[in-house]
């Protein structure tokens, strides 16, 4: 476990990556994208256990350009609203450039086969339906991204596996929303769809007020045949 350094692509200056390294390589990796709350402890223990399914893992610190290494919770009212001035002030283009560079970078870490994905949580996970449309990332994983709805127009692009993760009981994505994005993954052969029932947004969140124990090992259990299909 260390930080590494990566270069922005845009000539703005560098920023921090959380990697952890699994047990035996050469490995495929994993770009692990950060919730709003940013690389906290949560996301460091999520990237230990994916590394501990065989994988390198990198988790960039995406806010860097508005604070960098933001490490919050959401234990109390003050960190949820910092979170979501944070999330308010993010640039989502600027975000896919840095997520984009980060992918680049994994792939040619010691001990990578060449071959890298994403998976996201929250923003993250709308960030990670984003590379799916956007990016060459072998496979793309989506845990209860927000506004997917949105970004429906550019899904025949997506190319390449990309597994979305969805709460049935997202405070944070209407009911009717979440069916359009059902109802059209149903047109693309590289999309699943998977709904939890009675789950609730960050089900999968380690340590967080909202997880949901079932829920988050059928999801986490689906997610790992994904990653080892793709990334070897």
């Amino acid at each position: 476990m260390a930080n590494i350094q990566i270069a922005a692509t845009d000539g703005a200056g560098s920023f921090d990556a959380w990697l952890v390294e699994p047990a035996n390589k050469p490995a495929g990796a994993v770009v692990l994208i950060q919730e709003i709350f940013g690389v906290n402890q949560s996301m460091k223990e999520t990237a230990a256990q994916v590394a501990d399914l065989g994988f390198l893992v990198v988790v960039p610190d995406l806010f860097w350009r508005i604070e960098r290494n933001v490490d919050i919770t959401d234990k109390s009212q003050p960190e949820w609203d910092k979170a979501f001035a944070l999330m308010k002030a993010f640039d989502a283009a600027k975000g896919i450039e840095d997520l984009k560079a980060t992918l680049a970078a994994a792939r040619v870490l010691p001990g990578c086969n060449g071959r890298a994905g994403t998976m996201g949580y929250c923003l993250g996970g709308r960030l990670a339906f984003m590379m799916a449309e956007q990016s060459d990332a072998d496979v793309n994983i989506s845990y209860y991204g927000v506004g997917l709805d949105g970004l429906l127009g550019d899904l025949p692009k997506v190319s390449k596996p990309l597994l979305v993760h969805i709460a049935d009981k997202d405070a944070f994505f209407p009911a009717e929303a979440r069916a359009r994005v059902v109802e059209a993954a149903k047109g693309n052969p590289h999309v699943q769809t998977h709904v939890y029932p009675n789950a609730d947004h960050a089900f999968a969140r380690v340590g967080g007020v909202h997880w949901d124990g079932r829920s988050a090992v059928i999801a986490n259990g689906r997610s790992a045949e994904a990653l080892v299909a793709a990334l070897g």
